[in-house]
């Protein structure tokens, strides 16, 4: 197992269709923007019609519900595409995207897409993969919320971002740029109270070890193990 990108297409060179470069390897600046950590890249009700590409940094994808509590629906990393709605007639946007450290974005609008759909005919697959996967996502964290305790939810999230974004070193595992208590919380529905007390009772048993930057999954067996 080793760090995947569901946005990787053999070849397919998404990365230059949303970032072209110019002579010298510099990115386009008609299609780049950097933006500062906590810069938020879209909000609820603007305009819906450009897809996004992360060149470099992270990305948190969220909503507001109607008591004011934050709803993270997915946090993304280098290589991966948001904003995809735009391509099936979302008109306004009904989440907002926020830059969790400094980024590089790149954007293309909807038209400029579709005419790029007809030049490369594997860009279809590439969204519909994209999209796919963020439905099969959203089930399982749904199943997950109506079937699992709160302890489950979070150490099964612990083992997708293993799966996801992990890198073996050894016998362990690590996952870099690691996200805080809270932003777990608000992935698996639990609080940041609860993630904390799971992450010392993992950490008390050997089974992880972790900081602000990094999580370092001692036994991943046993991580597993812990789901049930």
């Amino acid at each position: 197992m080793k760090e995947q990108s569901l946005w990787y297409l053999e070849n397919l060179d998404v990365g230059n269709i949303f970032c072209p470069t110019k002579l010298g390897s510099t990115v386009d600046d008609k299609h780049s923007k950097n933006y500062s950590k906590g810069d938020y890249i879209y909000l609820p009700e603007q305009s819906s019609d450009k897809i996004f590409f992360i060149n470099s940094g992270s990305v948190k994808i969220g909503s507001i519900n109607d008591g004011g509590k934050e709803i993270t629906k997915a946090i993304l990393n280098n290589g991966e595409v948001f904003g995809e709605l735009s391509m099936i007639g979302e008109e306004k946007r009904r989440d907002f995207a926020v830059a969790m450290e400094d980024c590089m974005i790149c954007s293309i609008t909807t038209d400029e897409m579709k005419h790029l759909i007809k030049d490369h005919s594997n860009l279809n697959l590439f969204l519909m993969r994209v999209m796919g996967s963020r439905v099969l996502e959203m089930e399982q964290r749904l199943e997950s919320l109506v079937f699992k305790d709160s302890r489950s939810r979070v150490i099964e999230y612990l083992n997708e971002l293993v799966t996801k974004k992990g890198q073996r070193v050894g016998y362990e595992w690590v996952v870099r740029k690691f996200i805080t208590h809270q932003e777990i919380a608000n992935l698996t529905a639990t609080s940041r109270q609860t993630v904390t007390t799971v992450l010392n009772e993992l950490r008390n048993d050997n089974i992880i070890t972790f900081n602000r930057k990094r999580l370092l999954v001692r036994d991943i067996d046993k991580l597993k193990e812990e789901i049930s």
